[in-house]
């Protein structure tokens, strides 16, 4: 009985198949391309929607050293109050709104801001909001900078020698922050000793060994001094002032990189 039924079935479905065939070969060839082209560009258009949406991301990073004022700068861009004291966390400080700065300016897109632990045992929770990252913010004190260059450096290096900060070009951008110090140092003179550094980095784990997969890959060009401009992804510099709120420079390059 049931290989009788399977016998039915597939004549059943052979019929619908000549059915189907007469059907099509009844259609004008005209019109049976433009059909055809008609779907193909439906399924097109799909995957360049899903593609761009999953590409607009509203997600910032704020990372850097630790006491380099990353949760006052997140405070500020927040609701415009300043987060005294240093304090490290444990977890990342995140929220999703619009900057301060634009509350009385209409409708804005709102940010996803992620201010990402710095102290070196916390610092691969990073990794965990780099696939979502629209951008990220590395926090530099500029009063404390010398003390702190070769940290700063390395922890730089790891960031933009990380797979997906290079598959992604992940915009990076350098905040020198408390530039409203007397002994603060200028951006410029903070960026060429960062690319010292790293020039200097680069050589040293490039000569340890070829088989390092902590980074999986090498900055800058073989035989040249290192410049961030060597970089794959985009590196900018800026300063700013937590505690008196000079952000601008950081707000612009926000919304540079997070359409309104």
């Amino acid at each position: 009985m049931d290989t009788e039924k399977i016998v039915e079935l597939k004549i059943q479905l052979q019929q619908w198949l000549n059915q189907a065939q007469d059907f099509v070969q009844a259609i004008p060839p005209a019109q049976l391309f433009a059909a055809i082209a008609a779907l193909l560009f439906t399924v097109f258009l799909f995957l360049i929607i899903r593609l761009f949406k999953r590409g607009s991301s509203n997600t910032i990073l704020l990372t850097g050293l630790s006491g380099s004022g990353k949760t006052v700068i997140f405070y500020q861009l927040r609701d415009g109050s300043s987060h005294q004291g240093t304090v490290t966390s444990m977890e990342p400080n995140e929220g999703t709104f619009t900057l301060h700065s634009e509350t009385s300016k209409g409708k804005r897109k709102p940010l996803h801001l992620v201010d990402v632990p710095g102290h070196s045992r916390l610092r691969p929770k990073l990794d965990e909001f780099l696939s979502q990252a629209a951008c990220i913010v590395f926090v530099i004190d500029a009063v404390e900078f010398l003390p702190n260059v070769r940290a700063a450096s390395e922890y730089l290096y790891d960031i933009l020698t990380k797979a997906i900060v290079v598959k992604k070009r992940i915009p990076l951008l350098l905040l020198c922050n408390k530039v409203d110090k007397v002994t603060a140092h200028t951006k410029d003179f903070i960026r060429k000793q960062l690319e010292k550094e790293i020039d200097k980095l680069r050589t040293s784990r490039t000569a340890v060994s070829s088989a390092d997969v902590t980074n999986e890959y090498t900055l800058g060009v073989p035989g040249e001094a290192f410049v961030f401009s060597q970089c794959v992804n985009k590196v900018t510099v800026a300063e700013a002032s937590g505690l008196t709120s000079d952000l601008s420079q950081l707000e612009q390059f926000i919304r540079e990189c997070v359409n309104s």
